[in-house]
């Protein structure tokens, strides 16, 4: 079940999650579903924060994108489960929270080559976090 609208920021995790909700049941596929919900609305609020840092403005998008990508964050962990992501998925949790200060610094920074390349780590980070999850703990129809 992929999205309509393609991903620029976000482009990993939102196909991830598209595919994840089409082989999963129940409240696993609503969960990870929740997941490219986020994605996509964090993508949009990155579309335009990143206008906003190429154009040098202040302005609201600029600073709308943090809470989208604490919402990404906090779907991600409901997908993958409390247990997994204090233990195995530790690591994993790391990267997520170390890619999302360095776009939040890239922000307050106004430096758009940083947010570019925090933004390709972060994707990368929470996608391998779905996918991983995924495959540790066995989901198929939960």
């Amino acid at each position: 079940m992929p999205s309509a609208r393609r991903a620029f920021f976000l482009p990993l995790t939102a196909e991830a999650a598209a595919e994840l909700g089409a082989c999963l049941g129940g409240a696993s596929r609503r969960r990870v579903l929740a997941v490219r919900d986020r994605a996509e609305d964090a993508d949009v609020a990155a579309q335009r924060c990143w206008t906003a840092l190429l154009a040098g403005c202040d302005s609201a998008d600029r600073w709308a994108l943090t809470p989208r990508l604490r919402g990404l964050s906090e779907a991600t962990s409901a997908f993958v489960g409390a247990l997994w992501w204090a233990g195995a998925g530790a690591a994993h949790r790391g990267r997520v929270a170390r890619a999302q200060l360095w776009i939040s610094e890239a922000i307050s920074d106004g430096d758009g080559q940083e947010f570019a390349r925090a933004f390709v780590g972060y994707d990368h980070a929470v996608a391998s976090t779905v996918v991983c999850a995924n495959q540790h703990t066995g989901s198929s129809t939960a």
